[in-house]
């Protein structure tokens, strides 16, 4: 019997299982898929000799990760490559806002819309400088982070207190009129944003764009020499070396509660797998509370709760194998691995608001990944492998480019929003579509089928507008990896901190699952250590009273009964026990 059973072998729950490990649990990972990694992996399904990336590219936070850097993947094969430039973003009067991780190069782009925005972007970047520490130990700490967020706020106040943290919380259009004069700075923020599924008006939207500006700024945004599914690699050699266990193409069916625990789960092939400690679930949030665990287990208000659960945009992806490199009309761009596609903040919100009205927007925004530039071993030299991603609604009511998109997703409608997206990269990189040679298509369903916790394909795990972020993450008065059912553990991208490659939710759901294993042994070991004389008083085994107080000059004895905190051991409080 393991330890712990592990459901599911993306990066979070890969992430969890290594850490349980690490702790001296046995562990078991169970995936549906036929190889792990979820949406960290790569093939060559496009043409035999281009490698593509299925899902996820580009992995900034995984850089900053004290989660994953504490895993020294290195160790175990994982290599990073990068662009010569982090981002471009073009416009089709041949202008280009650059990240550049010199700084001085990327105030230097920005300047040429405006003169002062060099300074302006130094500005914001003097800002991160200085709440960079807290504020990633605040992000990678188990919710909620007491001391990180007490060292967060004194550091806040004296970079401006509520000043600055007003500009954290503005939407992304606000906080680029009020920081540049220019069109560059606003794009660079605004198009980060929309990493997420936060329109440029949304709250909280330039905190997130200026936070992932940031985090492109200082650490790149680098990818897995080799392909993503490299990085997956080294988590699972590394998992195995410590006697972990991986086993693919097994479905998990049902989590079995019994007196009132977490105790097992069944399989699709019928097999129950017994956990002696703990279940962790890289699971989607409403999969898991309303298949995997039987409404009788949970409270009613969780279960209303989840009706209000909010995903994410649906992803629409198109691979390429490309004969040449791109030929993008602004030279800046031909350099940098990530690309956006918009012709201005202007679009970006007629992008957001054709989505929120549910229809397929006629001007996508497109994210564009440039693989060979950024891992030149992906293809062969003088090629490019490259994909783009874009948002199209959930539930789609109509098609704003008048193509008859009907969001069935079948041939038809994957073949004319593949155009559109090519027709998209033409406006910014005229003769694009001529070094086309191969494409494939990867709509919403795709996505699912290949990872089901990407459900319509939604890549964060839930919305990234703050009504579903820190306590109300995944429903409200939540916010962390403990599940209504004891001994279950939420490890996904549902959980706290939430979307990215970064292993925040995995680490999270394996420490808390170690505390509730530690209290129980705690609270057992003090009852051994104690007992009661005729009279009630407390005494040790040794037979002295255990009063709390001792007499001057007398010693510690090995056998005396402490309180936790005397005894170095503390009750939780939000912060991580290593």
């Amino acid at each position: 019997m393991p330890d712990a059973v592990v459901i599911g072998a993306g990066p979070n729950g890969l992430v969890a299982a290594n850490i349980l490990a690490d702790a001296g649990w046995s562990v078991q990972v169970l995936e549906e898929q036929p190889e792990p990694g979820g949406a960290v992996r790569h093939d060559q399904g496009v043409d035999p000799d281009f490698v593509s990336d299925l899902f996820s590219s580009f992995y900034p936070l995984a850089a900053a990760s004290p989660v994953l850097s504490a895993l020294r993947l290195g160790d175990h094969g994982l290599a990073w490559s990068h662009a010569p430039r982090v981002l471009a973003h073009p416009l089709s009067d041949g202008r280009c806002a650059v990240l550049d991780r010199r700084i001085d190069a990327t105030a230097a782009s920005l300047e040429e819309f405006a003169p002062g925005d060099g300074a302006a972007w130094r500005r914001l970047f003097a800002l991160w400088q200085t709440l960079r520490p807290d504020l990633l130990d605040a992000l990678f700490t188990p919710f909620p982070p007491v001391r990180a967020t007490a060292r967060l706020a004194r550091t806040l106040r004296a970079a401006g207190g509520l000043r600055t943290a007003r500009t954290l919380i503005l939407p992304v259009r606000r906080m680029g009129e009020e920081e540049f004069r220019g069109e560059g700075g606003r794009l660079l923020l605004a198009g980060n944003a929309l990493h997420a599924d936060l329109a440029p008006e949304a709250a909280g939207s330039g905190g997130f764009g200026w936070l992932m500006s940031m985090l492109g700024q200082t650490y790149g945004f680098p990818v897995p020499v080799g392909g993503s599914g490299a990085l997956t690699e080294a988590l699972v050699r590394r998992l195995r070396a410590r006697g972990g266990e991986l086993r693919c193409g097994e479905r998990v069916e049902r989590i079995a509660v019994r007196d009132g625990r977490a105790a097992s789960v069944r399989t699709a092939g019928g097999e129950t797998v017994p956990a002696a400690r703990a279940v962790l679930a890289d699971v989607a949030v409403p999969v898991l509370y309303r298949e995997l665990v039987g409404a009788e287990h949970l409270p009613a208000q969780l279960l209303d709760d989840l009706r209000r659960f909010q995903w994410d945009f649906a992803t629409f992806k198109v691979d390429w194998a490309l004969d040449g490199p791109v030929p993008w009309r602004a030279e800046a761009a031909r350099a940098a691995g990530t690309v956006h596609l918009a012709d201005g903040v202007d679009e970006l919100t007629r992008f957001a608001a054709q989505i929120a009205m549910r229809q397929v927007p006629d001007r996508p925004f497109a994210l564009f990944g440039q693989m060979t530039t950024s891992d030149p071993t992906r293809s062969p030299r003088g090629t490019e492998s490259a994909w783009a991603y874009t948002h199209v609604p959930r539930e789609i009511r109509g098609d704003a480019g008048d193509e008859g998109i009907t969001g069935d997703w079948g041939p038809a409608d994957q073949e004319r929003m593949a155009d559109r997206v090519e027709r998209q990269v033409e406006r910014f990189a005229p003769g694009f579509r001529d070094r086309v040679r191969a494409r494939r298509v990867l709509a919403p369903p795709t996505l699912q089928a290949l990872d089901a916790n990407l459900l319509e394909g939604a890549i964060n795990g839930g919305t990234t507008n703050i009504h579903q972020q820190l306590v109300f993450r995944p429903v409200p008065g939540t916010g962390r990896p403990e599940t209504p059912v004891p001994g279950l553990f939420l490890a996904s991208a549902g959980a706290h901190p939430g979307g990215g490659v970064h292993g925040g939710p995995g680490a999270n759901a394996a420490r808390a699952a170690l505390r509730a294993h530690r209290a129980p042994a705690l609270a057992r070991a003090q009852r051994l250590l104690t007992r009661r004389d005729r009279t009630g008083r407390k005494v040790t085994r040794s037979g002295e009273a255990a009063s709390g107080r001792r007499a001057s000059g007398e010693q510690k004895g090995t056998d005396d009964v402490h309180r936790p905190a005397e005894a170095g051991i503390r009750p939780y409080s939000g912060e991580r026990h290593e």
